[in-house]
């Protein structure tokens, strides 16, 4: 797990997490990584919830499941080709005019 690129959701809130988590999902398609890790913590489990509603939701996904020596911790398999359509899953962009 030391080697694969990280996302370390420790103290953000169940709707901040899904945007970084899809970003971070994009940035390692572009990368062509094929495994990543998301630490959502034990806790409650509220992040690790909401990361797999995502990564079951996500066509782009082809496993996850809970790192077997860290159960904060979800190793997830990309599948392979979509940096095609990576445009398909980019975040909307928000414009926030000033008074």
């Amino acid at each position: 797990m030391n080697n694969l690129p990280t996302l370390d959701l420790h103290g953000e809130y169940s709707f901040s997490s899904e945007v970084l988590v899809k970003e971070f999902i994009n940035d390692n398609i572009t990368l062509h990584n094929k495994k990543i890790c998301i630490v959502h913590g034990i806790g409650e489990g509220i992040l690790r919830k909401t990361v797999h509603k995502l990564l079951k939701e996500d066509k782009r996904i082809k496993k996850y499941y809970i790192d077997f020596f860290n159960p904060g911790c979800t190793i997830v398999e990309i599948k392979e080709n979509l940096w095609v359509n990576l445009l398909l899953y980019q975040a909307p962009v928000v414009l926030v005019k000033e008074h």
